[in-house]
C-alpha cells in the first residue's frame, strides 16, 4: 500500500473537474466572513465541518451556496484560488481546469469582473511560480433559466480571452441538458469548449442529450452511463473523456462504498476516465486523496493509475505543445518504475 501511495504522490497529473467555490475550507469561510462582515449560522470552523453530512446533491448545494456568500471582493477570489493551486501543486498537479459559477456571485451583487480577474490573476501567478498550466470554465447553474444563462454569457463577453469553456452544474434532476441547448450553441459559436455535468444523479438519457444536443467536448461525472450498454459503447468509440469524482460520489451517497465505485469497470469498458476532486473541502479530499482512497478500495494497479493520469492529459483543453510536455513528464516518471504494469508503456 505504501509503495502505491508513494507512486500516486509522485505521479504527474491534471485535474479537470474542480469547482473553485468547492475548495472553500471551513477556516477560509470563517476568515472571509470576518473580513467582509458577514454573519454565518456557525460559530467555528468545526461547526461548519460538522455540517458536511449530505444524503443527496441538493443538501450539499444548500450549504455550498451559503459558503459562496462570504466571497465578495476580487481579493477573496484570488486568495481562494491560489490556496487551491498550492494544494494542487503539492499533489503534483501540472495542469488544472477550474469551474466557477458566476451566477452564484453576480446574483448577490458581486461584479463579474471581480470574480474573473481574481481567479485569473491567481492562475497566472501559479503558472509563474509552479509552472502549472490552467484553463477556466464558466458554468451555468441549471436550476436557473436559459435566459439567465444567456445574460451570463453576455456578461462574460469582455473576458472571453480568460475563459476557455462553458459547463453546466448545480441540481441535475429535473433540469436536463436540453433546457440549455440554445445557449450552448451560442457558446460554441464563440469558440468556447463545451462540457456538462450529466449522469451524476440524472439518468443516462441526460448523457445522450449532452452528447447530441449540447455537443459536449468532455463529460463531467457520467457514472450512470454504465447503466446503458449502447451509451458505454458510444463513449468508448468517441474517446470521450469522463471527469469522474470518486469521493464526491461517496459523500453524496451515489455509491455506498468506494469498493462499489464503477471507475475500474469504466477503464475495463474502454472509457477514458479520469480522477478529480470536484468540491474537495466539502467531500473530504483533494486529488491525491481521491486517487489514494479509490486505489485502495478498488485495488487499482500502478498501470491503471498511470492510465488515469494519461487520460487527464489527453483530455485536457491544451494545445499540442503543452500536451506533449505533460505526456513527456508522465512517460519519464513511468519509465523509472519497475513491473509488468509498464512493460508496454505508453499504450
Amino acid at each position: 500500500m505504501g509503495t502505491r501511495n508513494n507512486f500516486i504522490k509522485g505521479l504527474p497529473k491534471a485535474e479537470l473537474h474542480l469547482h473553485i467555490e468547492g475548495s472553500l475550507e471551513p477556516e477560509q469561510m470563517m476568515m472571509f466572513a470576518e473580513r467582509n462582515s458577514i454573519e454565518l449560522p456557525y460559530k467555528s470552523a468545526d461547526e461548519i465541518r460538522a455540517a458536511y453530512e449530505f444524503s443527496n446533491l441538493q443538501e450539499f448545494l444548500d450549504i455550498y451556496y451559503l459558503g459562496m456568500s462570504v466571497l465578495l471582493k476580487r481579493q477573496d477570489f484570488y486568495d481562494l484560488t491560489f490556496a487551491y493551486l498550492q494544494r494542487a501543486h503539492a499533489d503534483n498537479c501540472c495542469h488544472v481546469e477550474i469551474f466557477f459559477d458566476p451566477q452564484g456571485h453576480t446574483g448577490r451583487g458581486v461584479e463579474f469582473a471581480d470574480v474573473v480577474e481574481g481567479i485569473s490573476v491567481a492562475l497566472a501567478d501559479a503558472e509563474k511560480e509552479f509552472d502549472m498550466s490552467s484553463r477556466l470554465i464558466m458554468c451555468f447553474l441549471r436550476h436557473l433559466s436559459e435566459e439567465d444563462a444567456f445574460t451570463t454569457l453576455e456578461q462574460a463577453e469582455p473576458f472571453l480571452d480568460k475563459i476557455h469553456g462553458v459547463g453546466l452544474d448545480s441540481s441535475e434532476v429535473g433540469h436536463p441538458p436540453s433546457k440549455f441547448r440554445k445557449v450552448f450553441a451560442q457558446s460554441r459559436a464563440k469558440g468556447l469548449k463545451i462540457v456538462a455535468h450529466a449522469g451524476e444523479e440524472g439518468p443516462p438519457e441526460y448523457v445522450w442529450e449532452a452528447l447530441d444536443l449540447l455537443k459536449i467536448d468532455r463529460l463531467d461525472h457520467g457514472n450512470r452511463s454504465m447503466e446503458d450498454e449502447e451509451l458505454v459503447k458510444r463513449l468508448a468509440a468517441e474517446r470521450m473523456t469522463l471527469t469522474v469524482c470518486p469521493l464526491s460520489n461517496l459523500k453524496l451517497c451515489l455509491v455506498d462504498d468506494l469498493k462499489e465505485h464503477p471507475l475500474r469497470k469504466m477503464l475495463q469498458a474502454g472509457l477514458k476516465a479520469t480522477v478529480n476532486s470536484d468540491d474537495p473541502s466539502y467531500f473530504g479530499g483533494y486529488i491525491n486523496d481521491n486517487y489514494i482512497q479509490t486505489a485502495e478500495a478498488l485495488d487499482l494497479t500502478q498501470g491503471e493509475l498511470a492510465e488515469l493520469a494519461r487520460n487527464s492529459f489527453t483530455g485536457a483543453f491544451v494545445d499540442r505543445i503543452r500536451r506533449a510536455e505533460l505526456l513527456r513528464s508522465l512517460d519519464k516518471y513511468v519509465s523509472g518504475q519497475d513491473g509488468e504494469d509498464f512493460a508496454r508503456w505508453p499504450r
